[in-house]
């Protein structure tokens, strides 16, 4: 995939070491990382972990991890698993929420991940957080299941959402979360 993916307002690049300490408001913001699957940073250290761990993910090829930026600034990230999940994922610093950088940010990325071979793309939202789920239906993915999961690292039990997108219509749903976790279901959801 290309280093950098550039959109009318944003560029998503590689992150570097020296994303820690303009992200570390981000990683640290309560509320922002209330669906993320860590615990806020507390100090600058804790960024420079999270920032080293999604640069050692991408170098070894466990996931495809751009830095969201606006005018140069890192305000987020994008995400791709590189496992059979294929599993999307994304956030934005807080006050930049509600302006489409998300969804903007997601059509770029989504376009790369197909350009070089992912058949598709999950993504999931836990239920208390439709506003991601929104932003997963702008991008043209579709609701599949839901699941009840105890999240960890924070050990919380929260019922996801699951969509999919499929790049060339011959994908079937992905099972993995559905055959993993006991308590799951279709729901009828709007959209």
């Amino acid at each position: 995939m290309e280093k950098t993916i550039q959109t009318r307002r944003l560029t998503l690049r590689k992150f570097s070491a020296e994303d820690a300490e303009p992200l570390f408001p981000f990683f640290a913001d309560d509320k922002t990382n209330t669906f993320l699957p860590w615990f806020p940073a507390r100090t600058v250290a804790g960024a420079r972990a999270l920032v080293r761990r999604f640069i050692e993910e991408d170098a070894g090829g466990v996931a495809v991890h751009r830095a969201i930026c606006l005018a140069g600034e890192p305000i987020g990230y994008i995400h791709a698993d590189c496992g059979e999940s294929h599993d999307l994922g994304y956030a934005l610093r807080r006050d930049l929420w509600g302006r489409g950088f998300a969804t903007e940010a997601g059509f770029a990325f989504i376009d790369a991940l197909k350009r070089v071979g992912f058949p598709f793309v999950t993504a999931t939202h836990d239920v208390n957080n439709p506003a991601s789920g929104a932003v997963m239906k702008k991008l043209g993915f579709s609701y599949r299941y839901s699941y009840r999961e105890q999240w960890q690292p924070k050990n919380i039990s929260v019922v996801f959402r699951m969509f999919q997108l499929d790049f060339d219509g011959s994908a079937e749903t992905y099972r993995g979360y559905w055959d993993k976790y006991p308590e799951h279901c279709e729901e009828k959801i709007d959209g």
